[in-house]
Parts: C-alpha cells; structure tokens; sequence
C-alpha cells in the first residue's frame, strides 16, 4: 500500500506501508541487468528474487532457437516505439482485436449505473473509479490483441442495455474511437497507445482521452489511467504491471479520485494492489479506497487526516465475476462472448472484428491459416493506400470525425476524435426494418473497406 496523500505528506491510513514497498519495487527493476552476456536484458520474476532469475529465463512461452532468433531481430528497436512497427507471429496473439479489448471495459458498466443513480458526489466517484479499475483483471493476460486493420469496427449489444462502438480511425498513427451508451450513461474516448520497447520489456503509455457523462446530473467525469510495463517479452514468462496513479476527476465539482497502483515488488509484494482517497474540490480526503485490481476494491469514509472515521467499516464495491477454470487464453466469461454473434447486433457490420479471418483461425486453432490470414489482410491493407494515394483520396472514419481540438496528456498532445451520431441512425433503421435478416452472419466476409468515406484532397 502507498500513501495517496497530497503534497507526498506521510500521514493517513496508508503511510505505514508505502516506503517499505518502494524499497522492494526499486529493488527488483534494479537487479538482473545484462543477464545473459544480452545488452539491454532485463528479467524479472514477479513471484521471487534477483537469486531466481536464472530460472525464470528458461519458463517463457517461447522455444530456445525461436527466443534467441527473435532476440536477434528485436534488439535493433530498442528505445523505439513499437505499435505498429514490427510485425509479430501470431503464437503471441489472442482472438481479439484492440477494439475488442477496449469493449472489455463494458463488463462492469454497472458500477456506472450505481454512480448515475447516487446522488452522493464522492460515492459517485467511487463507484466510477472502481469500475475503471475493473478492466485491469483482462489486461493481466500476456496475449497480444491484433492491431485493427484501418476502418474496422467493433460492435457490441445485449449487455446491460447498452450499444458499444469502436472504430480504427487512423493506421498512421494507429488510433481508435469508441462510444458507448445506456440510459445512465454515455461514454467516449479516443485512444492512441505509445510504446517504448527495452528489449525484454515494453512500457506502454496510454495516449488518450476518456470522458464518462452520468446523465441524470450532467456529471462529466475525465479518466487519466497508468501506464502499463509488459515484462519478460523474451526471456521468462511474460508478465503485467500497471504502476503508478490513476486520476479520474469529476470536472462538474472539481472532485477527483486519486489511485495508486503498486510496483510489484520482490516475491510479489504489493502486486496488484491498489490504494487511494475521493478528494473535494479543496484537496481534502473524503472517502479512502483499497483493494486489488485483480479481486476487488473496498472504501470507507474518513477524516480531513484521510483516517477512517469512527463507528465505519470498510465496504465492498467491487469484485471480480467467476472466471472459466485454465481457459487458454486466460479469458473471462465476457471476454468469450465479445468473440461471440449472440453480442452481435442484427446486419452486422461487415466490418466487424468478430469476422476476421486470422482471429477467427487463431480461435479455432490453426496458427497456420492465421499467420496467412494475416500477412493476406495487411498486404491488402498497404494495397487499398496505395489506391487511395493514386486517386488522390483521403481515408476518413465513418461513424466518428476529427475535431480541431487537441489535448494534452502526460505523454503527449493527442487530437480528438467524436462520436457523429450516424451510427444510431444506422442502427435504428436496422433494428427497425420489416425484413428478417437470414444470412449466417458467419459467412459474410471481413470488409472494412466497404463503408469507408473517401473524400479528394
């Protein structure tokens, strides 16, 4: 636990804890550099000491000849940004795209519903943070997503009353925009990830913008998570840590939730947990939160000294769902049903990432025909902008528009992409149609391509 205190005060009901943790995270990232005779290596076992990393070499994912080839090609990007730069074998993958992945913050969106509908400012704040929390359990699996081809979509429905967008909105930059809505909330963000490859690990910056509007009060709330370290890339099994604060602030009152992430340290000490307070618009602690991102978060009202307040208890506000037991790919139940047509609404998008022909391979099994699969879609990718550069036209999204604003984020400026409001049109005159819609939504084939607007420069 760390102290979420304002100003690095060491008071408050966290303080006793947090510097013996920092000695453990400091001391681990300090201790395997250069293992191996391999410039730039780093290996960290999450669940044992520097004594242990001899060991832990040997337990990744990868086979020897295919570890020490692909260290031999990767080690010329270190201190890149690798989003798009390289191209990966899909053993790494799992059967979802990034737009999937961003859907996966939908699994608790009730919380949202329980924040709408309180009419306390702080508890809304809790409910919200926490479910911004939640999302952390499915970004612990070491699994790549694949990148969405340019155009493609995600569409999601039948999950707590809510209808869920995404839409890759630039290659170059790679770049994403979702929107999503029920009748307590909506929810918008334009999401751009920076990476910075260090040879056996990768830090990954959330580049973006989230904004949550709980509509019964017109509360706006703006998310600013962690970023995230991938460790053990090649070498020792690959693992996930997001250290550092997560801030979501209400920017109706000025209130704000305020969440440190915990470094993991050595033998696992302070591994996923989480701590922090609500604060008001005055700084002052008004409700302390803690738990784990991978169990569950808890809060208790406290004192202007951030120490819980007598005759109270701490309350749970979240926990995670059952999970299937030794699934593959580490998935959740929800995660299973964003590959799934049930979530799927009627006349599904060709573009849809459900249709994909490599993640649909690489959920079947076949790693072959989904290497193929996906050399074929980025081949073809490059050909339709070579098309496009050839006539002169220029790429937009469909269901989404760049706006003049740009915003600053702890990692750069980013520009803003909004939701344009068609996709509800679309969606309603679907829905709303006299026909019955046959077709096995299974045959038809991945185009992303076939509602792009294409506009002469």
């Amino acid at each position: 636990m760390g102290t979420p205190q304002k100003e690095n005060e060491s008071k408050g009901f966290f303080s006793a804890m947090s510097s013996r943790f920092s000695v453990f995270s400091n001391a681990m990232t300090r201790s395997v550099n250069g293992l191996l005779g391999y410039e730039g290596v780093e290996v960290i076992n999450p669940d044992g000491g520097k004594d242990d990393v001899d060991d832990e070499v040997q337990r990744g994912r990868w086979k020897p000849e295919e570890r020490d080839g692909y260290w031999k090609m990767m080690q010329n990007y270190i201190g890149a940004d690798v989003t798009s730069l390289v191209t990966l074998p899909v053993i790494i993958f799992e059967p979802m795209t990034m737009l999937q992945k961003m859907a996966e913050l939908m699994e608790y969106s009730h919380l949202l519903d329980q924040a709408d509908q309180s009419e306390d400012p702080y508890m809304q704040l809790v409910y919200a943070s926490s479910w911004a929390i939640s999302v952390y359990f499915a970004y612990q699996r070491t699994w790549k997503p694949f990148n969405p081809i340019l155009g493609e979509t995600y569409e999601l429905t039948n999950h707590n009353g809510i209808t869920f967008l995404a839409e890759q909105v630039s290659h170059h930059p790679p770049m994403s925009a979702g929107h999503a809505e029920n009748e307590h909330f909506t929810y918008d963000v334009t999401s751009k990830l920076k990476t910075k490859f260090l040879g056996n690990s990768v830090d990954v910056y959330p580049v973006g913008r989230t904004r949550v509007t709980l509509k019964k009060h017109g509360v706006v709330l703006d998310l600013v998570p962690p970023p995230t370290k991938v460790n053990n890339l090649i070498f020792g099994r690959t693992w996930i840590d997001s250290p550092g604060e997560m801030i979501m602030t209400n920017l109706t009152t000025g209130d704000k939730a305020v969440l440190y992430f915990q470094q993991c340290g050595w033998f696992g000490a302070g591994r996923y947990e989480v701590d922090g307070y609500v604060y008001n618009s005055s700084e002052e602690p008004k409700i302390l939160m803690t738990g784990k991102w991978n169990q569950s978060m808890n809060y208790q009202p406290c004192d202007s000294e951030g120490e819980p307040l007598p005759n109270t208890e701490l309350k749970e506000v979240w926990h995670i769902a059952d999970v299937p037991p030794n699934d593959k790919f580490q998935y959740t139940h929800f995660a299973h049903k964003l590959n799934s047509f049930d979530t799927a609404p009627r006349k599904l998008l060709a573009s849809d990432s459900r249709l994909r022909p490599d993640r649909y391979a690489l959920e079947m099994g076949d790693l072959s025909k989904s290497g193929t699969e996906k050399s074929s879609l980025e081949e073809r990718q490059r050909a339709e902008k070579r098309a496009r550069e050839e006539k002169g036209q220029k790429f937009a999204p469909r269901w989404f528009e760049l706006t003049e604003e740009v915003t600053s984020t702890p990692w750069g400026d980013l520009e803003i992409y909004q939701y344009n409001g068609k996709y509800a049109e679309y969606r309603a005159a679907a829905d709303n149609s006299g026909s019955i819609d046959n077709v096995d939504v299974k045959s038809i084939e991945f185009n992303p391509w076939q509602f792009a607007d294409l506009a002469t420069e």
